[in-house]
């Protein structure tokens, strides 16, 4: 249960009365926060499976491998709000949490990342809150990924709720890349050395799939464009 989760991850965390009596507060609130992040998720899961289905039906192929959606848990959005040096409270979380509800869409080529990524934002009730393209500029570690935080409205029983979401775009070889990167970066006790070996390693595969999915979509440019039917 996530409400029992939230209350052992606070009580190792904090002994003291006073936040004790805080997080009994907000309890509630937050369950129905995450119940409300869970529904913009559904919402921008649906946007991009009906883009998906038009694409199929005009272009004979799927822009989409998979989606995959995920909400943060508890323990990530406390450290988020470390972070920030902000109080767990509900109006912290929707103003300085951006990423509580995650979209994560593998796309099969570059293009179709941003063709995509324009699709959404021109829905008239998608408001983009902020745009970072780690394909365009990489980080330093070769992550490559188009990130978007949006806004969605959901309708609930008796009002509307205005929602963000981070939206993740990536090939499927930029998402290997990013899966194993993010396994191996938690061992720990790797010496310095070693551990700057690994890291140039990893700068080096991540430009190989960049060039993979490069001649890819080369390949597939001239099969689409010379057998067009």
């Amino acid at each position: 249960m996530l409400k029992d989760q939230i209350k052992q991850f606070f009580m190792r965390e904090f002994l003291d009365s006073d936040f004790t009596n805080m997080l009994k507060k907000n309890i509630l609130p937050f369950q129905e926060l995450m119940t409300f992040y869970r529904c913009a998720i559904m919402e921008v899961e649906t946007k991009f499976n009906v883009l998906n289905e038009q694409f199929s039906l005009e272009h004979e192929r799927n822009p989409i491998e998979s989606i995959k959606t995920r909400l943060k848990s508890p323990e990530g959005i406390i450290k988020k709000l470390k972070k920030y040096k902000q109080p767990f409270s509900i109006q912290a979380i929707e103003e300085h949490v951006h990423d509580v509800a995650g979209v994560r869409v593998i796309c099969s080529f570059p293009q179709d990342i941003y063709l995509l990524a324009d699709c959404l934002l021109r829905q008239d009730d998608i408001m983009l809150v902020e745009r970072k393209d780690y394909i365009q500029n990489p980080k330093q570690s070769g992550y490559r990924s188009l990130h978007l935080i949006v806004e969605i409205p959901i309708f609930l029983l008796d009002q509307k709720r205005i929602m963000k979401v981070e939206v993740q775009l990536r090939t499927i070889a930029m998402d290997f890349w990013a899966s194993l990167e993010h396994k191996l970066q938690y061992k720990k006790n790797i010496p310095a050395q070693e551990a700057a070996d690994i890291s140039r390693e990893l700068l080096e595969c991540a430009r190989q799939s960049a060039d993979l999915d490069l001649r890819m979509e080369a390949i597939k440019n001239r099969i689409y464009n010379t057998y067009k039917t």
